[in-house]
């Protein structure tokens, strides 16, 4: 396939662009390297990628009409549209709520109506946890109303999956919106709890966790996901549907973020100085997928626990800052 794939230069569009490519695929990457976090960590994602012939990179902002124009014409003709690049972010979002509003709602409505201008049919688009709000019941399930986010990251996200649905709606595309739970792995960006907890207490220096450490994350092991967002890009190719589409991926399995801290310590053989503070306004308490849809669809099973994916992270960290 053919696939225009925004956020490519990151964590997950980085690993999703060298799966695609891996298997047969043709990826042209678009990213605009916002300086959320040093653009050279982007540039180190995509070291490889840049050297295949089966992909290309567009540098442009979605919240640019021409920019996203621009990505299109270089792309030549798409299958499929693969939509990660946002604003990500709970507490960030808090702070800057109509730059998130700008990048994660307008961006993606852009980047909808330029399918629509072009006939592409197939769109995935990659939703997260956070739209589960106030009164969501864990474990999480697609049929959850998700009427009260938390924060206005989860605001923008819920709105995203809302207009994707008028998309297919009004225009016949199949669209698939993907919840993704606190993904994890290597090329985790630093800002990321596991990234910043394995990087302070490697070098001896405090970690501040928020509430009394009983908060709770399904985290997912970055292959885990992969795995499921293929087979959601395959799934579109195969059935021919005009489909909306909502999956949770997720690693089915809670972590409190004491336990959290105690595995990324025992990995580093080193204790955690903790700092603890009131926890944050905006986050849930406690999060998990239900995934029975996403298993009985598109035979989703994740397979990285935490035991064995907190080891493999704290590698992956130690070898990239020898």
């Amino acid at each position: 396939m053919k696939i225009l794939l925004t956020g490519a230069a990151g964590f997950i569009g980085s690993h999703l662009a060298e799966r695609l490519c891996g298997r047969g695929d043709r990826v042209t990457g678009f990213d605009n390297f916002d300086p959320f976090y040093p653009r050279e960590v982007k540039e180190r994602n995509l070291a490889r990628l840049l050297a295949r012939q089966d992909f290309s990179l567009v540098e442009g902002d979605l919240t640019d009409p021409h920019d996203v124009d621009q990505a299109f014409a270089i792309a030549g003709p798409v299958d499929t549209v693969v939509h990660l690049a946002a604003l990500a972010g709970v507490r960030p979002s808090i702070a800057s709520p109509g730059r998130y509003w700008n990048v994660n709602v307008n961006g993606t409505l852009h980047l909808l109506h330029a399918c629509h201008d072009r006939g592409i049919k197939r769109v995935v688009f990659a939703s997260s946890s956070s739209v589960y709000g106030l009164d969501s019941d864990v474990p999480f399930s697609e049929f959850d109303p998700c009427g009260r986010p938390l924060s206005p990251y989860a605001a923008t996200k819920r709105a995203g999956e809302l207009m994707a649905f008028t998309h297919h709606h009004l225009h016949g595309a199949a669209v698939t919106c993907l919840r993704l739970f606190t993904v994890y792995g290597p090329r985790q960006r630093p800002d990321l709890a596991i990234h910043t907890f394995t990087r302070l207490i490697a070098t001896g220096r405090p970690i501040q966790l928020f509430g009394d450490g009983t908060t709770s994350r399904d985290y997912t092991w970055i292959d885990d996901i992969l795995d499921g967002m293929v087979a959601a890009i395959d799934q579109q190719a195969r059935d021919g549907r005009t489909a909306y589409r909502i999956y949770n991926l997720g690693g089915s399995r809670p972590t409190s973020l004491k336990e959290l801290v105690d595995r990324i310590a025992a990995a580093l053989g080193k204790p955690a100085v903790i700092e603890w503070k009131p926890q944050q306004p905006g986050d849930m308490k406690h999060t998990l997928a239900d995934i029975d849809l996403a298993q009985t669809d598109l035979g989703y099973a994740p397979k990285v626990s935490v035991d064995a994916g907190i080891p493999r992270f704290v590698d992956w960290w130690r070898n990239l800052n020898q």
